[in-house]
């Protein structure tokens, strides 16, 4: 049995993932060239379809009717990704972060912060999108019978 991811240790990857970005944007962002507003998009592609593979295994699993049983192998793949979409989504979310913590008090004096300011934003509910699909995978894998999900017993 695994343990469920703990939304504490997505926040402390995002926090840190948002300082670290920010400290070197601080270094570097002269330097670097315009952040693309569709770089977020992939993150909430991603997503989507994640929230729509949990929302079919959740009625397989839970076996209503004309859906498919799962098998093991396919639900614990679908965990997996659960997880690790869940930790990048946190990671790259935090990183979305730092860049619009730097860029949002710069857009009025430099336009590259100004057009940046747009991809964080983009980058930002991306993220948050494939994190929140990514929880809504992992916890739709749950097995009916799973001590934790069951209801609790009606005292006589």
């Amino acid at each position: 049995m695994t343990t469920r991811t703990s939304p504490s240790v997505l926040l402390v990857i995002a926090v840190a993932a948002g300082l670290v970005t920010n400290l070197l944007l601080g270094l570097l962002y002269g330097s670097l060239p315009p952040l693309p507003v569709p770089a977020g998009l992939t993150f909430l592609v991603l997503g989507l379809i994640e929230g729509g593979v949990a929302i079919v295994l959740y009625r397989r699993i839970r076996r209503r009717p004309g859906a498919r049983p799962v098998d093991a192998l396919s639900a614990a793949r679908a965990v997996a990704l659960a997880k690790a979409s869940a930790l990048a989504g946190a990671l790259v979310g935090g990183a979305w972060c730092g860049v619009l913590a730097h860029v949002l008090p710069r857009r009025a004096q430099v336009a590259a912060a100004a057009s940046d300011t747009g991809a964080a934003v983009v980058g930002i509910v991306g993220s948050a999108v494939l994190v929140g699909a990514a929880l809504a995978l992992e916890w739709s894998c749950r097995t009916p019978d799973d001590p934790e999900t069951r209801e609790p017993e009606q005292h006589r």
